[in-house]
This record gives C-alpha cells, structure tokens and sequence, in this order.
C-alpha cells in the first residue's frame, strides 16, 4: 500500500515540473501587436516629416500675400456688384443679364428652358481651329435646315414645325400633338405624314445620326396609356418607324426615347403652354465632339443677329 503514494507523489511532481517548463504565452500575441502599431507609427511620423522645400515655400508665399502680409504685383481684375448687409431682402433684383435670360425659342414667344446662358458667347479659350470646326457643322445643319423648310413650303406645312440649334445639334421640333397625332394615339395623323415626307429625305441623305425624343404636357394620361411616359415613348417610336419605314431612314442611325412631361418648354398652364410642351422632336445629332459642338449655339446666335442687323 505505501507504494502507490509514493507513485502519486512522483506523477504530482513530474506535472509541476512541466508547467514549469512551459509557462502560459498567450501574452505574447498583445506583445507583438503592440510592436507592430508602434513601428506604423514612427514609419507615419517619418513619412510626415519629409516636406517638398518648394511646395512648402510656395504655400507658404501664397498663404502670406492672401492674408496681406506681403504685397503682390497681380491686380484683380473681377468686376460685380457690392451689396451691403441692409439691402440683402429676398434676394430680388440682383440676376443675371436679360438679354441672356430672355433668349426664347423661335416663333413661340416662351422662354427656352433647356438653352445655357453661358452658351451664347464663345469662350475666349476657343482654338481656332475649333472655331473653324463648329462653323462648319454649323453650315452642315444649317443646309439641313433650309432644305426641309423649302420641302416644308411645297408642302404648305411650315406653321406647326419650329428648328433650333444647340450644342447637340439642329432640333426640328414638331409642335402641337393634334397636329400629328389623334387624343391619346401614337398613330400618326394625314397631315402629320405630309409633314414627314417633307423631313424624312433630307435626313436620309444627311450624313448624321438622329434622336427621336417624346415630350408631353403636365396632364395626367389616360387610357390606354398608363402614364405620359408610355405615351410620349410610343408617340416617339410612331414617328421614328414613319422615318424608317416609310422614309428609308437607315434603321442604324435613328433611335427614339420618351421624356413624359419631365422637360417642358413653357412651365405655365395655358393653352399656349401646354401645345407647346406636346411634342416630338427629331434632333439632328452632331458629328463633332463636345467642345467643338459647344460653340455652335453662340455663333449661331452672331448669325441671327448679323441676318437682323
């Protein structure tokens, strides 16, 4: 019996023996964790303290002449109108030019909403050859123009087609939707088909894509079209199929897409107003990239004004 005792005792002090050997090292992990964000942090500070000399004395120089510290020899040459605490109301009377404001859309007597302001100078950064660029798409659309007019004239439909150019290209507007279309039809009417006859071969023959694009009034839709989406998409789509099936318009280069009534023309609710925002328009995309086609707005502008003066 005194043997197992003493075989315990020796397994007791064998196991103390271990744990001796081997202690817990868990604290490790932390240990290396630590380390590592110490050392990202001095790589931080290493970094920040490496400065560009001549970044540094620049900003330094431009911080100092804009708190009027040193003197510079640039004049600021901006212009504008000061206007003290007391006169700041509701903000009325201070706008801009009227005679850029007031740019309306032709023969309609409504403000155009979709024309830029800004676009009826062009900006002195214009190259040349840029310049050359624009003027001459701007010639392209123009000839555009005048051959459907002329076509439109034979035909004795000129009163309910309007033609405008912006930087996208020459819109040949089709204006009041009883004209080319019956209440709450994509058919498109006789007269409306004379209409097209008149458009589709010159831009068969033109050497441009075309977007065909449906707009409608404020008023809901009704039957059989859920919404003014599906009706100024499918009114759209009636006219480009007119332009390719019966006009020969190459099917690769005409496209249709509806708006609703998300892009109105007039905002007001008259009569007027809403024939106005009934409408098809056939754009006449331009071929020349965006800031060649940019400048076409305002020289096409210096042209009216030179046909007027």
């Amino acid at each position: 019996m005194s043997a197992n005792p003493r075989g315990r005792g020796r397994g007791r002090s064998k196991k103390s023996h271990d744990e001796a050997e081997h202690p817990d090292e868990r604290w490790m992990a932390s240990y290396m964790d630590m380390i590592t964000v110490l050392m990202c942090m001095f790589l931080v500070l290493f970094a920040m303290s490496t400065v560009d000399q001549q970044k540094y004395i620049a900003l330094k120089n431009s911080l100092a002449t804009g708190f009027g510290e040193v003197k510079s020899q640039k004049v600021d040459t901006a212009s504008g109108t000061v206007v003290t605490k007391d006169e700041v109301k509701d903000g009325s009377g201070y706008s801009v030019d009227k005679s850029q404001a007031d740019h309306s859309t032709a023969s309609s007597g409504t403000k155009d909403t979709n024309v830029d302001p800004a676009s009826t100078v062009v900006p002195a950064t214009a190259t040349k050859a840029d310049v050359a660029a624009a003027q001459k798409e701007l010639d392209d659309l123009t000839a555009i123009e005048a051959a459907i007019k002329a076509n439109l004239e034979k035909a004795g439909q000129t009163s309910n087609v309007q033609f405008t150019v912006d930087a996208r290209g020459l819109t040949v507007r089709l204006v009041g939707s009883e004209t080319y279309f019956t209440t709450n039809s994509a058919d498109l009417s006789d007269q409306a088909k004379r209409i097209m006859d008149a458009i589709a071969p010159v831009l068969r023959t033109s050497s441009h894509d075309v977007s065909v694009e449906g707009h409608a009034d404020q008023r809901n839709s009704t039957a059989p079209y859920a919404t003014n989406w599906e009706l100024s998409a499918a009114r759209a789509t009636g006219v480009l199929r007119d332009l390719v099936e019966r006009g020969g318009m190459p099917a690769d280069h005409v496209q249709s897409v509806g708006f609703g009534s998300s892009r109105p023309l007039a905002k007001g609710g008259t009569d007027a107003d809403l024939t106005l925002n009934r409408r098809v328009d056939i754009v006449v995309l331009s071929n020349q990239d965006q800031d060649v086609s940019a400048l076409m707005p305002a020289l096409a502008k210096a042209q009216d004004g030179a046909r007027q003066g």
